[in-house]
């Protein structure tokens, strides 16, 4: 039986000062094998995360069925009101951890990360520069890489064809490229002309780097608004990374990065390094007043001419190898670039 009025009806929730939430699955079951050393990553990732990040910012994270140390450490994240949101569930995979996250809140940004990415100074900040001045911007990753330029990126390509905004740039930071590398056990991961040069496209005098990757990527919060799939049967991959990528191009807004490197990946093996870099970091003081303009979404026809008529035929290897000597590759460095 119910006695009374629930006060709570139809009354409205405060708004509170948060606009960029920053969204964490994690997945430590044990501390052997391959999570020998993820415990102590995670908490690397976290104390750069709560170093560099302004006091508008909004930290998730799910409790993917990791063991009980990782439970008790988040729970006192929680409790010392470190993290705004933690979330327990069994292991229901890394995608379906990522889509629980972002939902039931309204932000203008959301950052995706995995648990083992280091975060620089700046990196917020670096982030909103490319959103400012790259309007139909849709989703910014702080890690530039040469290798992303092809990765559903033709709907930048068809709008800046016939301008000169798009040309190969001098890697700003190619040390951070080979990092990833390392990161990801292939050291030969970007070859000798991918670590030198990369597409990148111009305005207002900034540059941006074409394309972007997943392991820390800040979206349009409105990217979510509407996702055709709320869930995968996959734990990870099986392209289920389409529920991420395909929206962006799917509204007409473009995947870049920023021109320098502000956030590393780890991995899973903690290096001395990482306690270097996050011994230096210095704590985010300052208030952010970045205000995200809204942008009119790209049509269903739009995406199906942009992204997959024009997209076979600019990503027809033949065609590919002219654009990229068209926009300022030698012949031998274009024979060695895709």
């Amino acid at each position: 039986m119910r006695v009374g009025f629930n006060p709570n009806k139809d009354k409205q929730i405060s708004k509170d000062n948060y606009f960029h939430q920053v969204v964490i699955p994690v997945y430590i079951p044990n501390q052997e094998g391959y999570f020998n050393d993820s415990f102590e990553i995670l908490k690397l990732c976290l104390t750069s995360l709560f170093k560099t990040s302004h006091n508008k910012t909004y930290f998730t994270i799910v409790n993917n069925g990791s063991c009980e140390l990782v439970i008790n450490y988040l729970n006192e994240l929680y409790k010392d009101n470190k993290i705004q949101e933690l979330i327990h569930v069994t292991n229901i995979g890394y995608i379906n951890a990522m889509l629980k996250g972002i939902t039931g809140q309204n932000f203008d940004l959301i950052t995706t990360t995995d648990a083992d990415v280091l975060f620089l100074e700046e990196w917020q900040k670096e982030t909103y520069i490319v959103f400012e001045n790259f309007p139909k911007t849709g989703v910014v990753c702080p890690t530039p890489s040469s290798r992303s330029f092809k990765n559903h990126t033709a709907n930048i390509y068809f709008d800046n064809l016939f301008t000169n905004k798009i040309q190969f740039t001098d890697v700003v930071n190619p040390l951070a490229l080979k990092a990833f590398g390392t990161s990801i056990g292939n050291n030969n991961f970007y070859n000798e002309i991918q670590l030198k040069k990369y597409l990148t496209i111009s305005n207002n005098n900034k540059r941006a780097v074409i394309g972007a990757g997943h392991f820390a990527v800040t979206y349009r919060a409105s990217i979510f608004n509407a996702l055709e799939k709320r869930s995968t049967h996959y734990v990870f991959g099986g392209g289920s990374d389409d529920l991420f990528d395909v929206p962006v191009v799917k509204k007409d807004l473009w995947r870049l990065s920023t021109a320098d490197n502000f956030a590393y990946h780890m991995g899973n093996v903690v290096e001395s390094w990482m306690y270097d870099e996050v011994s230096k970091l210095r704590e985010n003081k300052k208030e952010s007043d970045f205000y995200l303009h809204s942008i009119k979404s790209g049509s269903k026809l739009a995406y199906f001419i942009k992204s997959k008529v024009f997209g076979k035929f600019i990503f027809n290897k033949k065609i590919m190898k002219y654009f990229i000597l068209w926009k300022g590759l030698s012949k031998e460095e274009a024979s060695n670039y895709l």
